[in-house]
């Protein structure tokens, strides 16, 4: 029996990487498409306090698009490396947390990782 060879499994959706790519410019635009995950961005937060203290830990926010829950993170003493499929996202990841001069955030694109 022949076997046929591996794909690389694929597990980004083109449609929603392209999406997410269009409206990278506004992630940070509480009034934007992204008011949502501005609003619920505490409650996040909170949940993730509840579990663990963030104080001097390593966290990986894997997809973390434009780094709102990243930088939140950062804020409670955490070194935090965000990583997300999509490029522009990611640099708009960037940008905020070097306007913000934090440190200790790391943002990667998936070609990166």
């Amino acid at each position: 029996m022949a076997t046929m060879p591996r794909r690389p499994m694929q597990n980004v959706d083109p449609n929603e990487l392209s999406k997410f790519e269009k409206l990278a410019s506004r992630w940070w635009d509480q009034n934007s498409e992204f008011r949502p995950l501005h609003e619920i961005n505490p409650l996040r937060l909170n949940y993730i306090e509840e579990q663990v203290c963030l104080q001097n830990k390593k966290v990986i926010d894997i997809g973390c698009g434009g780094g709102i829950l990243s930088e939140s993170m950062w804020e409670r003493g955490a070194s935090v490396t965000g990583v997300d499929a999509g490029q522009g996202p990611i640099s708009v990841a960037r940008l905020h947390a070097r306007n913000d001069q934090r440190p200790s955030t790391t943002v990667r694109a998936r070609e990166e990782w």
